[in-house]
């Protein structure tokens, strides 16, 4: 982490993260791609865009879970390797064993939420009939069965933050690999298995992650060799929970705000036609092939940030945060350009039999596709603001975009005129984002980065 060159050290730790994010974006796109082959009785495709519909209301408390989990292993990630840096391994191994806590009461959080409000959190969003049976059931097995979506990510984060990365990403390959094998069993009923539909699914994503955090248990145990694991005589460190949730809390907000925005925007949709929350769904499953990597990058980099601002060796975090920055414009322009000219194909991936898909999607995809240009510096500049014990800055950059403007603005957009208009919401956000980081940026480089 100090002394190997930087675009090796950055390749060699984000790499296998950013595979190991797109086998994770293929089975969350294989999920979307089965679920709307979904036929009801007479064979017909509205069963269909009913289930990515339901998918869709179902994934803002999906990713909520996430954000939870994922902002406290951003929290875990960073004090832990700072430690290393410093060669505190008290704090190291407090670390490791409070971030595991955290995520047992993450768990326990939404198997409630699982168990008592699935149904009125789909019913809010405007589901109803067919949608609201789907929603129902796929959001309440995925809270329930959060126990592995928990244990796993956490797992992977103790083995990115000492260097591991590689057995990090074996964790979520093999998770995505039994998703995508179930999927098809599961929801068609092959094998002599009932047909479970939407429900397995559910099923299919919940084995693969308790699958995935037995294996990221026990990577940590045999070869974790930087971290001591001990129950003996534990108990909940309140400094060392404060300090995880003092870097990783921005990032529960700012992911929690994602989910905000996306359960409002599928309530303004749903309002204008229901087949524009299947369109929504759509795109936020295709845009994770070129975001998820970013994310990949982000959680190599972030280490290497915070190791070498605790080491002191300032030319090494300024070269690090220049290459993320050149690498996420690369994944993100490829992304711009295949919503731009491919817009049509992506949709057909996601065979409905109902032709309104692709009607009303190619024009979203090109148009959200914009902010695309702008969106990998907002995402850089919000991982060195967390990795330098500044987190709150992206969590203000995050309410402005999504909340202060992103909001309000489609609801103008969808009152103003449509459907046509509504999409122009995301590169109008982007720009306000864009603004807000780079000040901030300038701001953190003057009073810490130069004084390093």
């Amino acid at each position: 982490m100090g002394i190997m060159p930087v675009n090796k050290l950055l390749l060699s730790m984000t790499l296998p993260m950013m595979a190991s994010m797109l086998i994770q974006a293929l089975y969350n796109v294989v999920d979307s791609i089965f679920v709307a082959r979904i036929t009801d009785t007479m064979g017909t495709g509205s069963a269909g865009t009913d289930a990515l519909v339901a998918v869709g209301m179902a994934f803002p408390f999906q990713t909520l879970l996430i954000a939870f989990t994922t902002g406290m292993g951003v929290g875990m990630n960073a004090l832990l390797s700072r430690a290393l840096g410093e060669k505190d391994y008290t704090t190291v191994n407090k670390t490791a064993m409070n971030g595991l806590f955290l995520s047992l009461c993450n768990f326990v959080i939404f198997f409630c939420i699982g168990c008592f409000l699935a149904r009125p959190i789909i019913a809010s969003q405007g589901g109803e009939g067919r949608v609201l049976e789907y929603g129902t059931s796929y959001l309440g097995i995925v809270c329930m069965g959060s126990l592995g979506c928990c244990i796993q990510i956490t797992c992977e984060r103790l083995l990115q933050s000492t260097g591991r990365s590689g057995l990090s990403m074996a964790t979520q390959m093999v998770g995505a690999f039994i998703n995508i094998i179930l999927d098809p069993i599961l929801i068609f009923g092959y094998f002599g298995l009932p047909a479970m539909g939407v429900a397995g699914a559910a099923v299919a994503t919940i084995t693969g992650q308790i699958i995935a955090a037995f294996i990221g248990v026990l990577l940590n145990l045999k070869y974790n060799s930087d971290i001591s694991f001990s129950l003996k005589g534990f108990k909940p460190d309140l400094n060392i929970i404060g300090k995880i949730y003092s870097v990783g809390l921005p990032t529960i907000v700012m992911q929690s705000i994602g989910s905000v925005m996306t359960y409002f925007m599928n309530k303004i949709l749903s309002g204008l036609d229901a087949g524009a929350v299947a369109v929504f769904t759509v795109y936020f499953k295709l845009q994770s092939f070129f975001f998820m990597p970013i994310f990949g990058l982000n959680n190599g980099m972030i280490p290497i940030v915070a190791f070498n601002y605790g080491a002191r060796k300032r030319k090494r975090l300024v070269s690090t945060i220049k290459l993320s920055m050149v690498y996420a414009f690369v994944l993100l322009f490829l992304g711009f350009l295949a919503f731009e000219i491919i817009p049509d194909k992506l949709l057909l991936l996601f065979d409905t039999r109902d032709d309104s898909l692709v009607r009303l999607g190619v024009p979203a995809l090109r148009i959200i596709a914009v902010h695309y240009l702008l969106a990998w510096f907002c995402i850089i500049a919000g991982s060195v603001f967390q990795a330098l014990g500044n987190g709150v800055y992206s969590l203000l950059v995050s309410v402005a975009r999504q909340l202060v403007v992103l909001l309000p603005v489609a609801f103008l957009l969808a009152r103003i005129g449509g459907l046509p208009l509504i999409w122009w919401c995301f590169p109008i956000a982007e720009v306000i984002s864009l603004l807000f980081s780079a000040l901030f940026l300038i701001r953190i480089n003057r009073e810490i980065i130069s004084k390093v």
